[in-house]
Order: structure tokens, then C-alpha cells, then sequence
């Protein structure tokens, strides 16, 4: 069967895609090309914000309007939250939680096998109606398995998941409901899969997870331990020869209070750690931050960036941030503002907060910043966050950096990143794919 995915929201949601796509084509299935109509759509969907819901409602809209004969199967964050919700909209014949997303392979299996014996996968039934279709949502707070996955799409990059779920149940957020209780292999599967992703010609690994610095609760291992045995992948020799650069890793993000100063001198100090930090600030008051129920002040974040550039003046660090939460006063949003302006970073994730339902912050009796206020104050962080970006380029001008190059063409142009996350662009060359070079910034 030809089978499209389609996936919004974070990079674990990228990964676990891909990597089930590559079990559906081993096992026999096909990618569906642009150009072709496929026979199932799969959408892994997002729900960190209203904007993400509608975004994904709007994308099931759209595939069925473009494909009206296809199976549509929704699965993802969306779909463990609001699986009622989306098993209404025209078109959508399963719903899948995030523990059933593992068993889309065999779904997809048993649609073919409909196939075989003359029953039509494609195409609704007579007298169709919502109590045709399936839903298969678990109780995710129960779920104790954790599903290990590597993205294999890109050549050049490869995300793996080494940690899911959250134990934070911060007040705005509804991830803990979405992606159940923190999870995680054992460091030796986790090797395994980064070894197979090396093997296969990646050469930049990107760990990644809801809450990655939380990893080991699960097996009684340690994230610093982890860091420590990827940083010895491959074989001695090719490192050699490599001059320590035949990989790279990066780590995706980390709270700033799991964010230890054993990590940060690790990553200054290791053979392939790339110096390129995403730290989740959300807000810069401590008086928001406590409403948050963050399990950090800004004083300790200050301190975890301040220690990164004093070992590596060199890092991109990127900050998540989030504004208009209820609380957020004037005087509060005011405060945030001048600390993150004061903070040496090169990037801020923008989040404009929205209303999730089943959170504690709707049953606090707090300020509601007003929807167009939250979009001024967005507005703003974006241009303090521009600004930021093209100053920490500027500072790098005339130095040496090492870039990994990627595979796409942009006109008669190749791009790369060097470590430090500063994307270089040069001529193309089809030699060059996946290939580190030291250049002049």
C-alpha cells in the first residue's frame, strides 16, 4: 500500500514518523511521492498550543479534502488528548494514542490484506458513520514501555529518542496527559540505535525526548552517563584519522535545573559534543515561574548560561519562551523582558501561551493577560530574538568553523552548520554531501 505521513509538532514526533515508515516499507509497503495518491495518510499531530489543534485539524481537513478515498489514521499528542474531538471531523476512520501509534504497521497490514480479499481499503462503506470508526486510546499515565526510535530520512542527521513522557505537571502544559509519566532504554539500546545510525552514514546524532535530562529514571542510569558512552562511538582508528570529527552530537534540549555543571564540563571538554544548548526559560520572573510550578529561578538559569559561555564562549544557546500565561502582569511581563534581553543567547522559541483544558493554571484565580497583549508581547520577544541571532552570527565573522554539509540544492548553492548551529551556504558541490569541511565564517 502507498502510505503518506504527515507530522507537525516537535522533533520526537519527526522520529517516531520516520521510523515507522521504515518499518512499513520493510514490510513491503510504499512512501506515497508528491505526485502520487496514496491509499493511507497518517498524521502524527501536535497539541502544545490551540494554534497546534487547529493547525492539525486544519491538515486532516486538507487530506481529505485531496485524497477523499484514503484511510486517514490520526495518531500523536492531539489524538491522545482530544480523540472524541477528532474522530468527528469528516474523513478520519482511526484514532491511534500514542502507545497504539506502534501498532500502525499492523493496521496498515490488515488494510492491505482487505485489499487481497476484494474488500476495498479505500472508500467509505454504505450508511458510514461515526460509530464506523476506531478509536484506540490508552490510559497513558499507564503505560510502562518505552518504544525506542531513530529518524533514518536525512543522510547527514539523525534524531534518536532516548527518553518520553514528563513528571513535571507544570500548571500551563499538557504533555504529562499527552505523552504519560517519564521513561527510558536502557544506555545500551540507545547505543545500538546510534551505532546503527552512524553505520548507515549519518554523521550528526540529535538525542532527543520530552524531558531528556530526566533520563535513567526508569532503569537506574544517569543522563551524564549516557553523554559519556555516545561521546565513544565508532571505531578508534576512523576518529583518528578523523581528527575526532567523523561524528557529532547534539543534545535537543534540557531543563535548566537537570542542566548540571557535570554536563556543561563534559560537552566543553568532549570529543564530540557539539557546543549548542536549547534551555526551556519560559519566563524570566520568578514570580510567573513559581506560578508555572518551573522547578528553577532565573538566577540559576543566568547562572547555567553564564557557565556555558565562560567555558565555551563560542555556544548557540536557544531559550523557550512563553508569553501572556495567566498571572503574567504588566509589572511581571516587564521584569521577564529585561532579563532576557540581559541574557548572553543566541535564539528564543517563542511561545504564545493558550488555555489548555485540564490544566491547574485555568483553576488559579490569576490575571488574564488579554489575547492581543499576549500577541504584542510575542511580537516583541521575536525581535529581541532576531536581534540576538544576528549579533551572535556577527561575532563569529573571519573565524574557522567546522560545517557538515547537507544534501539539498538551493539553486546553484549547498548549506551546512557548523558545531555551533551557524548556518554557512557554499557553492554546490555533490562531493561535499555529508561531508565536514573547516571554512572562514
Amino acid at each position: 500500500m502507498k502510505v503518506r505521513f504527515v507530522t507537525l509538532g516537535c522533533k520526537l514526533n519527526f522520529a517516531e514518523s520516520s521510523a515507522l515508515g521504515k518499518e512499513l516499507m520493510l514490510r513491503g509497503h510504499q512512501r506515497a511521492t508528491p505526485n502520487e495518491v496514496p491509499d493511507v495518510c497518517v498524521v502524527n499531530t501536535c497539541s502544545v498550543t490551540d494554534a497546534a489543534d487547529h493547525k492539525d485539524r486544519q491538515t486532516i481537513n486538507q487530506l481529505h479534502r485531496k485524497y477523499p478515498n484514503a484511510i486517514i489514521i490520526v495518531t500523536g499528542c492531539y489524538a491522545q488528548l482530544q480523540p472524541q474531538q477528532i474522530a468527528q471531523i469528516e474523513g478520519v476512520d482511526y484514532v491511534l494514542g500514542q502507545e497504539e501509534k506502534y501498532s500502525i504497521t499492523q493496521l496498515v497490514d490488515e488494510l492491505c490484506d482487505s485489499l487481497e480479499n476484494g474488500v476495498p481499503p479505500t472508500g467509505r462503506p454504505a450508511g458510514y458513520s461515526l460509530e464506523a470508526q476506531k478509536i484506540r486510546v490508552a490510559n497513558i499515565r499507564e503505560v510502562e514501555e518505552f518504544h525506542g526510535v531513530h529518524s533514518a530520512d536525512d543522510r547527514t542527521r539523525c534524531f534518536i529518542k532516548v527518553q518520553d513522557g514528563c513528571n513535571y505537571f507544570c500548571t500551563y502544559c499538557t504533555i504529562p496527559y499527552a505523552r504519560g509519566k517519564s521513561r527510558n532504554p536502557k544506555i545500551e539500546d540507545v547505543l545500538k540505535d546510534a551505532q546503527e545510525a552512524l553505520n548507515q552514514g549519518a554523521k550528526e546524532l540529535i538525542i532527543t525526548g520530552v524531558n531528556i535530562g530526566d533520563f535513567g529514571r526508569s532503569t537506574g542510569e544517569s543522563f551524564i552517563e549516557l553523554l559519556r558512552a555516545l561521546d565513544e562511538l565508532g571505531d578508534e582508528a576512523i576518529r583518528r584519522e578523523a581528527r575526532g570529527m567523523d561524528y557529532r552530537v547534539r543534545i535537543s534540549s534540557c531543563e535548566p535545573n537537570l542542566l548540571t555543571d557535570e554536563i556543561i564540563d563534559f560537552v566543553a571538554q568532549s570529543k564530540h559534543f557539539a557546543p549548542h544548548f536549547h534551555i526551556p526559560l519560559q519566563s524570566g520572573s520568578n514570580e510567573v515561574l513559581k506560578i508555572m510550578k518551573r522547578r528553577y529561578t532565573r538566577e540559576l538559569f543566568a547562572e547555567r548560561v553564564r557557565r556555558i559561555k565562560e567555558l565555551m564562549p563560542h555556544a548557540f544557546i536557544g531559550v523557550d519562551c512563553m508569553v501572556g500565561v495567566r498571572g503574567e502582569t504588566e509589572a511581571y511581563w516587564e521584569d521577564y523582558l529585561a532579563f532576557i534581553k540581559g541574557l548572553d543567547v543566541s535564539q528564543l522559541h517563542v511561545f504564545t501561551y493558550s488555555e489548555r483544558a485540564n490544566t491547574k493554571m485555568l483553576e488559579m484565580d490569576l490575571y488574564v493577560v488579554p489575547k492581543k497583549e499576549r500577541q504584542r508581547r510575542s511580537k516583541i520577544l521575536h525581535e529581541v530574538s532576531e536581534e540576538k541571532t544576528k549579533a551572535f552570527y556577527a561575532q563569529h565573522a573571519g573565524r574557522k568553523a567546522v560545517v557538515l554539509w547537507e544534501a539539498k540544492k538551493e539553486g546553484d548553492q549547498m548549506s551546512g552548520f557548523t558545531d555551533n548551529y551557524i548556518k554557512v551556504y557554499g557553492p554546490y558541490d555533490k562531493a561535499k554531501i555529508n561531508t565536514f569541511e573547516e571554512i572562514m565564517l
